[in-house]
């Protein structure tokens, strides 16, 4: 069965790495030529299409198992791109599978609570509510064509390549750990995993949060990482100095607190975690590096 990993970047690389390793048939739908040559020099088939183009072309997805990794645009409360490849694909067969990439952000601020899937969606920050309705949207269109959906609702993700060591380097401050809230986490590795367990062994209409199942705090976490590279720890500030100094993405994120339960992903896809905590996630990370 051919799969299409549509937004293949850091992630959607990893997972068509894998297929290639088991053999399988994999291609990643990408917005530019430059990003589509990049796949070519990774032994990845491209294909070029813009999902912000109007009309899209007519685009087949007949009985395509596809991995949707693309975010949606980084204005608004909607993700258009989704309508618009519905769209783009009417009279066609409908795709067999698809597993989307949300966020745990939907769930909203959840007072430090700990956080299973069946807690009711209430997203407040933008990014969320776009999600949110990214997953609608799917929903809609799973259920009017007949095709199963995978809902992953995915904690902050880090791995080789991926860590704040810019902000770190230059010093910028952070919510004291006293005040910070509680964050989670995923190594880019063991959720390639949960990505390619859920095509595999999920069912149609579920939702699995992915996380290591060891919530920390983003102070904790920035910490970590500056040990780790031999540089200081970031300075401190209270949480009502927030506004005026750290951005406005970082304190949206400084709004909302919960721990994830991430027992339905380990239970039900079988997924083996390679890094439960930071200390071994970042152990990989750097050791990565240094090759």
């Amino acid at each position: 069965m051919k799969r299409l990993i549509i937004g293949c970047g850091y992630l959607g690389q990893r997972v068509a790495t894998y297929y290639q390793s088991v053999n399988q048939s994999v291609c990643g739908l990408v917005r530019t030529g430059a990003s589509g040559s990049d796949l070519l020099k990774r032994g990845i088939a491209p294909l070029v299409q813009d999902l912000d183009e109007e009309p899209l072309p007519e685009l087949s997805l007949a009985k395509l198992r596809i991995f949707y990794f693309l975010p949606p645009p980084g204005t608004g409360e909607t993700d258009p791109r989704i309508e618009r490849l519905g769209m783009a694909s009417r009279g066609d067969s409908p795709p067999e599978k698809v597993v989307y990439l949300s966020t745990t952000g939907v769930y909203g601020d959840c007072d430090g609570a700990l956080v299973d899937e069946t807690r009711t969606a209430k997203p407040t920050a933008l990014r969320a509510r776009r999600r949110w309705d990214a997953e609608q949207k799917f929903r809609s269109w799973s259920r009017n064509d007949g095709f199963d959906l995978i809902i992953l609702r995915v904690a902050g993700i880090y791995g080789p390549g991926r860590l704040p060591l810019e902000r770190i380097k230059q010093r910028l401050p952070l919510v004291r750990s006293e005040e910070a809230p509680w964050t989670n986490r995923i190594h880019v590795d063991d959720l390639v995993q949960a990505c390619t367990q859920a095509m595999e062994k999920g069912q149609n209409g579920e939702i699995y949060n992915v996380s290591d199942g060891a919530p920390g705090t983003m102070t904790d976490y920035f910490d970590q990482i500056a040990d780790q590279a031999n540089l200081p720890r970031p300075p401190r500030i209270a949480l009502a100095q927030g506004d005026d100094l750290l951005s406005p993405g970082m304190m949206s994120y400084m709004r909302e607190s919960r721990r994830l339960d991430n027992r339905k992903m380990l239970d039900e896809l079988g997924v083996t975690l390679r890094y439960p905590d930071l200390a071994s996630g970042l152990k990989n990370c750097f050791d990565h590096q240094s090759h």
